[in-house]
């Protein structure tokens, strides 16, 4: 997966015409017309920002975005045939409970497994303390488990804490 680095811009923004405006910074006018993106948005000037060594003349776009990363769903009894059992792509579970110390361990490892096979793979995660009828119908008797769907039928599955590189072999396979 290919890492992007957003270099930080700035944009004049005035309702002034541009020669006025032009004389008015000293500077020449720069038109740029972006796409709108719900994660930007323009920063109003104010005297203080103008003083900053930090903050150009003009517009500022600040990207108010959180976090890029996919965060790992987590799925429930009442949510799990729409989003397993139905899902047109396959899908990895992982059975855990909060009290498990292999799980915590795993958590890290699901979470980079969902941002590499965004869009081909499907993560989620299930407390079995919280849903513990799905738990049983999957015979769930050790956690962290980690089952594999396809076409809603359950194709594989993995008892306990293992390293990444098994995970991806298993996910290869349903490719």
């Amino acid at each position: 997966m290919a890492t992007v680095q957003l270099e930080p811009f700035s944009l004049i923004r005035s309702s002034q015409h541009p020669r006025t405006l032009a004389s008015s910074l000293s500077c020449r006018p720069i038109t740029a017309r972006f796409p709108p993106y719900t994660a930007l948005k323009l920063r109003p000037l104010t005297a203080t920002s103008l003083r900053s060594q930090f903050v150009p003349r003009g517009g500022r776009v600040l990207c108010v975005a959180r976090d890029t990363a996919v965060e790992v769903a987590s799925i429930t009894d009442e949510n799990w045939q729409s989003l397993v059992i139905e899902s047109e792509t396959p899908v990895l579970v992982e059975f855990w409970a909060p009290w498990c110390g292999p799980c915590r361990m795993m958590h890290p490892i699901i979470d980079e497994l969902a941002k590499e096979y965004v869009g081909k793979f499907k993560c989620y995660k299930l407390n079995t303390d919280e849903s513990p009828s799905t738990a049983t119908r999957y015979g769930i008797r050790s956690i962290p488990t980690v089952i594999f769907f396809k076409d809603g039928e359950k194709k594989d599955a993995i008892i306990g804490a293992v390293p990444k590189a098994s995970l991806i072999t298993n996910i290869e396979k349903f490719l």
